[in-house]
């Protein structure tokens, strides 16, 4: 759902914004401004746990944002040999930091009453090292770099000279300062989320803003609903590509500015706690920041089927409507969604008596899952106010809200005057689980989708319910704000000293939110915690559903924080149904792979206005292959479900007919995410990180390590030019076209309305089944394997792999007695071709009866006579049939053809190790 009608609320938020801004650039120097001489280092000594740990006092204070604080503690330990930690705050006092209890980590030692002191002059440059990453530091004024000990490129790197446009270390209370010298050929990506219209590397001068705000994903350049503080830094050197992964773990808002050599944070409170992930390959950075902040959630197997959701199914039959309409249309679908339509005046935990009266309902649930289908809806952090709503009543006896001068802080959403549970509070999470408890056993829901938890407030400041009106009115837009409300200004908490660029345009940080000067459980101020709020729900919630369920909970959360993957996917967000909205759609999915969120998606054919024919066409052509595919739009655009055009329906069969074979491997991905952090959707770069000419593409992508999607992304376009990297490539629509790059190569593919070029990288084993309606059908269809070899050669090997588990299962793992993992192998030489498997835990597949029916073997160089095939030493009667294969792009003087062999029938044991063999 919008918090707001987006095209009304873009105008009058630029209004107010703009007037903040005035106001705001008046009190703000200059952002280039050096602030002070920073810190020398004035003690340092071994700790006993093998780190190093250090003082630092501040060389000439100044008032620039406030006072320095005086005297600093620094800490340093390499946590694995591949990770190493700095953390750096106020020697004297504790600082917020993240809360250890959301994110599990270990804890630097406690602070020192008793503070030694060493003459500077006994201080000189040192190194501490692990076997990856060296630390060193420069004493006066105190600066640190970290180099890779394989080739001494330096990571990071805080010194600051004359010449550099950024300072040395600033440390305030609401006022932090650190930066990095960069090289320019570094290639970052990260920092989100925001929506970069440049592609997914980092942009020079591009602003990027981390701080949770509910602003439409269609504004640019803009702090958005998640703020992930980490970025992969990836350089080329002679060939050679080194990755690695920097996160700052501090949660208060930060502008962070990329100058393209250089790199600085600017954060108005908290802790330096830097984490250095040494890689080396894209994939390496990412399992080892996934196995700091947690592996990301297993998803149930359903959750890759098609959703479809609209806000605005006024009433169940509507919703039953939809539901036959695609299965009429012949398109896939698993899972319908309601947005709030199905509540009672917009509260949470509730049903419309009227237009979604309960026994109705739950006999439309017993009929979609007795075929396998799943619902889910919505619900919003914010408790309507109401004495006579049993949630609120709960709520105020366990006491679980946020406070405002001793009373819960009273903001207005949907349903009107609401206050926000506080998701830090123990009791808050206990009292949160009851409550879905108690729905669960009023709608027997597949998942909740939790929604407007930045939080997102109708309102700013502190409000009141107005007397003798009613708010919200139930005839006007119900996100205009209704309460009576006075800006809060008058402490500097609300107003700091330094004013990140919030919402694009330095709003104030409470704008449209929860006050910053609200506190939390034990005192914690909004301030502090604001960016981990939809985190910190997400962990309430799913508790709630796994407890509940004894299952994969499913939750899709807007709002999302450093480890929210662990518990839940994510959607991009209200965009918009535009050429530049689907564009965009790739670069924020693959960011959020990055961030270790790897079921994401965007709303497919834009949330509004309704796009046009030809753009959804398109759209569902790429939003087919998102790892989380789901169509959902605005109240106020007309229908947009993919029956809706007949041309669309027709790319949609072809797209999501496509999705449907490709389950068994959308699955199996999802399962390397959960062990090793591995994105479902990557870019390019993660498979051919030595390929420069791919660092910057935005627009192709991969599923896994080898199958690409190059699709349309403008208007009246019947072809697209993608880039190939060097080696051969199979169309996955027509196994029979192969395209040979050899350096690498930009080629020109058909691409008719209805059709979108996927491809399968050599040296491949891809699993797939034959499709079908609905995942729970398609998953006992029979397998087939395709084999890819590269084009022509004589000798080659190929790989894949295959996880199979029952998915209702609260844990993906091997060794439950509820799982089957495969490895596949081939190789050729000689015209000798073997394909075999091997089984691990294989009773699970065995006793679901599944088979592999078919094998293709892509690339094979021969005329196509054969010899008899052997099955596990046995003479098969299987026939192999031969085609010929067409070269779209690449064969240049090749005098021979290859041949693609398909053998079929064979009836193979999935659960059971095979092998077979033939000559071509």
């Amino acid at each position: 759902m919008a918090s707001l009608n987006p095209l009304v609320t873009l105008c009058l938020t630029y209004i107010l914004l703009t007037l903040f801004h005035c106001v705001a650039q008046q009190a703000t120097p200059p952002k280039s401004t050096k602030i002070g001489q920073g810190y020398r280092l004035i003690s340092i000594e071994d700790a006993p746990n093998g780190a190093i740990t250090g003082l630092l006092q501040v060389n000439e204070k100044n008032d620039i944002y406030g006072p320095d604080i005086p005297l600093l503690r620094f800490y340093v330990k390499h946590e694995t040999e591949n990770r190493l930690r700095v953390h750096i705050t106020d020697a004297k006092n504790q600082r917020w930091e993240v809360p250890y209890d959301l994110l599990p980590r270990e804890k630097p030692p406690t602070l020192k009453q008793n503070i030694k002191r060493l003459n500077k002059n006994s201080i000189s440059v040192s190194e501490y090292s692990s076997s990856e990453l060296v630390f060193s530091y420069t004493p006066d004024p105190f600066s640190f770099a970290v180099k890779r000990k394989s080739n001494g490129d330096t990571i990071f790197d805080s010194n600051s000279n004359d010449s550099d446009s950024f300072g040395p270390l600033v440390f305030k209370d609401q006022y932090l300062e650190i930066s990095t010298k960069l090289p320019k050929d570094a290639s970052l990506y990260g920092l989100g989320e925001n929506t970069q219209p440049h592609g997914i590397k980092l942009y020079p001068n591009d602003p990027y803003t981390l701080y949770t705000t509910d602003v439409a994903a269609i504004v640019l350049n803009t702090d958005l609903y998640g703020s992930h503080p980490v970025y992969m830094d990836l350089r080329n050197e002679g060939g050679k590509p080194y990755a690695h992964g920097v996160l700052l773990l501090n949660s208060n808002g930060m502008d962070v500015f990329y100058k393209g050599n250089s790199l600085t944070y600017k954060i108005i409170g908290g802790v330096l706690d830097f984490y250095f992930f040494a890689g080396l390959t894209p994939l390496n950075v990412v399992d080892q920041y996934t196995s700091f902040i947690g592996r990301p959630a297993p998803m149930p197997y359903w959750a890759f089927g098609f959703h479809q959701c609209r806000w605005g199914y006024h009433n169940l039959s509507v919703v039953e409507d939809v539901v036959e309409n695609y299965k009429k249309a012949k398109i896939p679908l698993d899972v319908i969604w309601n947005d709030d339509d199905h509540m009672d005046g917009h509260k949470d935990f509730t049903l419309n008596p009227i237009n979604y009266p309960r026994q109705k309902l739950l006999n439309f649930l017993d009929r979609i899952h007795n075929i396998g289908m799943k619902y889910i809806v919505i619900i919003d952090p914010g408790i309507a106010v109401n004495t006579s709503y049993g949630v609120y009543q709960r709520g105020m006896a366990n006491d679980v809200f946020i406070k405002y001068e001793g009373e819960p802080f009273l903001a207005q959403v949907w349903p009107g005057a609401v206050y926000f549970p506080d998701f830090l509070n123990p009791k808050t999470v206990s009292w949160w689980g009851d409550e879905i408890r108690r729905f669960h056993e009023l709608v027997p829901v597949d998942g909740l989708w939790i929604d407007m938890n930045e939080a997102s407030n109708f309102c700013s400041g502190k409000c009141t319910i107005p007397a003798g009106k009613v708010c919200p009115s139930g005839t006007g837009p119900g996100w205009i704000c209704c309460l009576d409300c006075k800006n809060i200004t008058s402490t500097r908490w609300d107003d700091p000293p330094y004013k990140i660029n919030a919402s694009g345009l330095q709003a104030p940080i409470g704008f449209k939110t929860i006050a910053t000067s609200a506190v939390h459980y034990n005192g914690i101020l909004e301030y502090d915690a604001h960016s981990i709020y939809g985190f910190s729900q997400s962990i309430a919630t799913h508790k709630a559903l796994q407890g509940l369920q004894g299952k994969q909970p499913f939750i899709l959360s807007r709002s999302t924080y450093v480890g929210s993957g662990k518990y839940a996917a994510h959607w991009t967000g209200d965009n918009q149904g535009t050429w530049e909205n689907l564009r965009y759609s790739i670069s924020t999915m693959l960011n959020f792979g990055i961030f270790g969120v790897p079921m994401v998606g965007s709303d497919i054919c834009g949330f509004y206005p309704q796009p046009t024919e030809e753009l959804c066409n398109r759209w569902i052509e790429v939003g087919a292959f998102y790892p989380f595919s789901r169509d959902h739009a605005n109240y106020y655009s007309p229908r947009q479900e993919l029956y809706q055009w007949e041309s669309v329906a027709e790319s949609a069969r072809n797209a999501l007919g496509m999705r449907y074979k490709l389950l068994p491997y959308l699955y199996t991905l999802n399962y390397e995410a959960h062990i090793s952090g591995a994105p479902i959707a990557r870019p390019l770069f993660f498979s051919f990180p030595t390929y420069a000419e791919c660092y910057g593409l935005s627009t192709q992508f991969l599923l896994g390590s080898s199958l690409m999607i190059s699709p349309v992304l403008e208007q009246g376009k019947k072809e697209v030019e993608a880039l190939f990297p060097p080696g051969t490539w199979y169309s996955l629509f027509d196994l029979t076209q192969v395209i040979v790059s050899k350096d690498g190569s930009n080629v020109t593919l058909d691409a008719p309305l209805h059709v979108v070029n996927v491809h399968l990288y050599q040296n491949t084993i891809l699993p797939m089944q034959q499709g079908g309606m609905i995942s729970k059908d398609a998953r006992m269809t029979p397998f087939s394997l395709i084999v890819t070899f590269p084009a022509g050669a004589s000798e080659g090997e190929a790989k894949g792999n295959l996880f199979l588990d029952d998915d209702e299962l609260p844990e993906m793992k091997l060794g439950n007695g509820y799982s089957t993992y495969i490895d596949f192998h081939a190789s050729v030489k000689e015209g000798n071709v073997k394909v075999w498997s091997q089984v691990q835990e294989g009773k699970f597949a065995l006793d679901k009866g599944w088979v592999i029916d078919t094998i293709h073997v892509l690339g094979l160089n021969g005329s196509g006579a054969t010899a008899t095939i052997e099955v596990d030493g046995t003479l098969s009667n299987v026939t192999i049939d031969i085609t010929e294969q067409n070269y779209l792009y690449g064969q240049g003087d090749r005098k021979n053809n290859t041949v693609m062999a398909r053998m079929k029938g064979l009836n193979i044991p999935v659960g059971k190790s095979f092998s077979m063999t033939w000559k071509v």
